[in-house]
């Protein structure tokens, strides 16, 4: 049963006090008598031992000490597990690792590929890769006859494997982030500016070189070798990209034009010494005509033969008269063919 409690503040302490509790009504001690069975008075009992269990004295169970022993063992054992297992890291091809400890700072030794040891808690390992990894970078500059260029830029960097405590320690494990970008964009903006739009164009390969050489003097200074650069891409704007296109148009219509007065003047040429062959063809033909008549009689026979050789070649039959049959060569002078030939 609850009884209600009163709390009082206690003159002495100023703390809340109890009123005291009733007191508890004595135990009573129950007699059990086994009656006699030669005893005609029922009342009367025998004395029987009270039940105390106050003294009841438990019994140890064998084996305890065993049991607690196994269970410290099972602790050091995973307690020893547990170091080892953070006492070793390995270090993957192409990587390097540096060691941080907690009372020392950072380790200047650089550690190869491999498996190493560390001191659990007091030291863990910092893993780089120190393979060459590409890297694309935009930038938007102004050339030296105002000209807005977009110039894209690709580098091939990794870190200094032997400087790879100080770069921990000065700029952290994202390198590239913090130093690229910044050097990257201001070497473009300097370079590209020293030449014009067109420049850029037809020295692609100079401007390339030179960009190569600022860039791998600024990132040695932050222990980050520059194994590869070029230029992938050269955008300009859109008047000056209509201006070399129409330049470009213009060149072709000037280099059309070219060709075709080339063309009229080797046709001029070709049709002058065509007239002045026909020309001397007919002066020798008349010379021939005039010192023998007989050459205009030959060449008659010529072409007589040749059409006696078509015709007798065609598919087709030819019906000719009877006044053609000797192809018009009948009454043909043949006395002065002969006195011509002697």
């Amino acid at each position: 049963f609850l009884r209600p409690l009163a709390l009082f503040l206690s003159p002495k302490t100023g703390l809340p006090s109890f009123p005291p509790a009733p007191p508890r009504p004595a135990r009573r001690q129950v007699s059990l008598a086994k009656p006699s069975l030669s005893s005609q008075n029922p009342t009367v009992s025998c004395p029987a031992a009270a039940m105390d269990f106050k003294n009841v004295r438990v019994p140890k169970v064998p084996g305890g000490g065993a049991a607690s022993a196994m269970a410290k063992l099972a602790v050091f054992a995973g307690l020893g597990v547990y170091g080892l297992a953070n006492s070793i890291y390995n270090v993957d091809g192409g990587h390097r690792a540096i060691v941080f400890n907690r009372i020392g700072g950072i380790k200047d030794e650089v550690y190869p590929e491999g498996t190493h040891l560390i001191l659990p808690w007091f030291e863990r390992p910092i893993i780089y890769d120190v393979r060459a990894r590409p890297h694309l970078v935009e930038s938007t500059s102004g050339s030296r006859d105002l000209q807005m260029v977009r110039i894209g830029l690709r580098v091939l960097t990794r870190p200094v494997a032997e400087q790879l405590p100080t770069i921990y320690r000065t700029l952290g494990v994202r390198y590239n982030d913090r130093v690229l970008p910044s050097i990257i964009h201001e070497t473009l903006k300097a370079v590209v500016a020293q030449y014009n739009a067109s420049q850029l164009i037809t020295q692609r390969e100079a401007v390339s070189r030179e960009i190569r050489k600022i860039l791998t003097e600024r990132a040695a200074n932050f222990n980050i070798a520059l194994d590869d650069v070029s230029i992938t891409s050269l955008t300009f704007g859109k008047e000056f990209t209509s201006a070399i296109e129409a330049k470009q148009v213009a060149a072709q219509d000037a280099e059309r034009a070219k060709f075709i007065v080339d063309k009229a003047e080797q046709d001029k040429r070709s049709a002058i010494i065509r007239a002045q062959g026909e020309a001397k063809s007919a002066q020798l033909i008349g010379e021939a005509i005039a010192n023998n008549p007989a050459f205009i009689t030959l060449r008659k026979i010529e072409a007589a033969r040749e059409i006696a050789q078509t015709i007798a070649n065609s598919s087709n039959r030819v019906f000719l008269n009877s006044d053609d049959l000797l192809l018009n060569l009948q009454g043909m002078d043949l006395d002065s063919l002969k006195n011509s030939k002697k």
